[in-house]
């Protein structure tokens, strides 16, 4: 980079007035492009390789009348000085930023009236998402949001640094794209122009925290058509060139490319003069993964006439030492690492547990994807590494299902009703899963959240499904604002999944102690008939037309027991109508249900409780026995 370059700041008014020169902030030590070869002794503006590629950074001045001064990076600094502080690649270690001088110009008139943000604050934002998937998530929501301009896909995939080869992460999507104001404001805190009725996101800061925590660097390339002039705008917030330069203000070096029909191609669109543009032109190509202007306006070739391309680098690394994200063990799919270690056992309610999808969302970026949005666009498609990500309805996994209607009110206003969808997970009680899966506006925010904890067991294998857009989400959409509606939400899902178990628990294999003593002994008798425990025996107990086992036990068929257990559920139904309060409108069975019914013949229900009485008086003896 020459020297005396100097750094565009983003503001929100008065982007037309140019940006004087102002003195040079000092430096540490001089630093140079990381594909710079070892430094010789007479290079005495060369210092070796970063070891990290550099990172984004956004500011939000609050600009006066006159023109701010900012600092410009220098060629040389003094013979003696320190090293600049090297980023740690631990994230949740990187956080320490020490501020090599102090901007000679802040108190200059025009400049200690103005807000700076000090560049330590990107990484403290970031910390609002504990979870790296949370980060992405972010992006792909951008990506959902330009569905309104035409976008039809967003690809996930594995960018290769060319300066150093270590792995990037790369978002694109084929939407309307921004121009350079639209690029400025994204690139800033707290913009957003989008309305939060009709968008996912709507915080404005969503880009800022996410890819700050996937990386200490992000770089965007972006082309747009909406003002009849095809522009092309490139924009970099890097932690890595803040860190290194010591800056105390956030800077964000940017370029903008327009079309020129003259020509038949784009060439320099000067926001100032020539100068500045040629000052942000060589900071991009020192702190980014490309050397040449060359290389970074061919990073638009595959987007099409509009779009954005997001380039996250410099990738964070766990408390281990180890990149976060693993691309290596799958190459279809984007790991948390070492979260996806499956525990060695032979039980098969293990097995089954760590296989669902309740336990795969939390290492494996695809299975999260499938499950992320409640319903995507048919014309739209995520696309991981190159293959289509396929949803997941978790309505599918579910036995006896149930919609249930509720109506939150607070301060006596009633809001939006809400219709929960919820029933057994196919597999329970072998599958150790339960909980509600809560979408906002097309959303995930909390999956499988579990309300009815205790300690013997109620609600295993419960699960939900419901929209609640009368709530807001924190604002890294991992989780909601603990509200008034909020508890009281919580508190009707948890009695919801009593309720149910109440109803339907005999159904998995669970003894029901709201039946009467004879139909408990009816389902009893069929478990054992099926030959098992009560944990593995529903998928058998509930197949249909299962032959009579070889110890002579009987048992109803499956038709006729079910039909018993529907009569008995609506006579519970009757008894617990106060108690329930569950307000259901619809009743959803399995096909499997409706065909044993079909199939159901007279003269089998009496000759089974002829045996089943049979079978009493030999159970009666048997405990007579045993009990002498």
């Amino acid at each position: 980079m020459t020297s005396g370059a100097e750094v565009i700041e983003l503001s929100s008014d008065e982007e037309e007035e140019p940006v004087p020169s102002t003195t040079a902030l000092a430096r540490r030590r001089p630093s140079s492009p990381p594909d710079v070869k070892p430094p010789l002794l007479a290079d005495a503006d060369v210092k070796p390789p970063l070891l990290h590629p550099p990172g984004y950074g956004a500011l939000v001045p609050v600009k006066t009348e006159e023109p701010v001064p900012v600092p410009v990076a220098t060629a040389s600094p003094p013979p003696r000085a320190l090293p600049p502080p090297r980023i740690c690649r631990q994230f949740w270690k990187s956080g320490d930023y020490v501020v090599a001088r102090r901007n000679p110009d802040a108190d200059a008139p025009g400049g200690r009236n103005r807000l700076r943000i000090n560049p330590r604050f990107l990484h403290s934002n970031a910390t609002s998402h504990k979870w790296a998937f949370g980060a992405i998530a972010e992006l792909l929501d951008n990506a959902i949001d330009e569905v309104n301009t035409g976008a039809t896909f967003v690809c996930v995939n594995k960018f290769t640094n060319p300066r150093d080869g270590n792995p990037s992460l790369l978002i694109q999507d084929n939407g309307g794209g921004m121009d350079p104001e639209a690029l400025r404001r994204c690139m800033s805190f707290g913009f957003s122009d989008k309305q939060s009725d009709a968008f996912i996101g709507q915080y404005g800061n969503g880009f800022k925290t996410s890819t700050m925590r996937l990386g200490a660097d992000v770089i965007v390339f972006t082309q747009n058509q909406n003002n009849g002039v095809p522009t092309r705008s490139i924009g970099l917030l890097s932690y890595t060139f803040l860190m290194e330069t010591g800056c105390d203000d956030v800077l964000v070096p940017t370029v903008d490319y327009q079309y020129d029909p003259m020509t038949a191609s784009y060439i320099q669109m000067l926001r100032h003069d020539q100068k500045l543009f040629s000052s942000n032109l060589g900071i991009l190509l020192k702190w980014s993964p490309f050397v040449s202007e060359a290389e970074l306006l061919k990073q638009f070739d595959d987007m099409g006439e509009h779009g954005t391309k997001i380039i996250v680098f410099n990738l964070w690394f766990n408390d281990d030492g180890d990149m976060e994200l693993d691309f290596i063990s799958d190459e279809k799919d984007i790991l948390i690492t070492g979260a996806h270690k499956k525990v060695k056992t032979n039980k098969l309610e293990k097995i089954a547990t760590q296989n669902y999808i309740s336990t795969r969302l939390r290492y494996s970026l695809r299975a999260y994807a499938s499950i992320l949005y409640l319903h995507v666009p048919d014309d739209f498609k995520i696309v991981l590494r190159g293959c289509d990500v396929e949803p997941h309805n978790i309505v599918n996994d579910l036995m006896y299902r149930e919609c249930v209607l509720y109506k939150p009110q607070i301060a006596g206003l009633t809001e939006s009703s809400v219709i929960t969808t919820i029933g057994f997970v196919k597999g329970a009680p072998d599958i150790d899963v339960q909980g509600f899966n809560v979408y906002h506006k097309n959303r995930l925010i909390s999956p499988f959240w579990k309300v009815a904890n205790n300690s013997y067991g109620k609600g295993r294998g419960v699960v939900g499904i419901l929209e609640a857009n009368f709530i807001k989400p924190t604002h890294d959409k991992q989780d909601f604002e603990k509200s008034n509606l909020y508890q009281r939400l919580e508190t009707r899902l948890k009695e919801m999944t009593y309720e149910y178990w109440d109803l339907h628990c005999h159904r998995v294999g669970y003894d029901n102690k709201s039946l009467s003593k004879a139909d408990r002994a009816l389902n009893r008798a069929n478990r054992m008939n099926a030959g098992s425990s009560p944990i593995s025996a529903p998928p058998r107990l509930l197949a249909a037309n299962i032959p009579t086992s070889s110890c002579g036990i009987p048992r109803l068929s499956a038709s006729a027991a079910r039909e018993k257990i529907n009569s008995l559920e609506s006579h519970s139904n009757n008894m617990m109508g106060l108690k329930r309060k569950l307000d259901s409108f619809c009743a959803m069975t399995d096909n499997a249900d409706d065909q044993d019914r079909q199939n159901h013949t007279d003269g089998v229900d009496v000759s089974q409780r002829k045996r089943f009485s049979e079978y009493r008086t030999l159970t009666l003896e048997n405990d007579k026995l045993r009990n002498e």
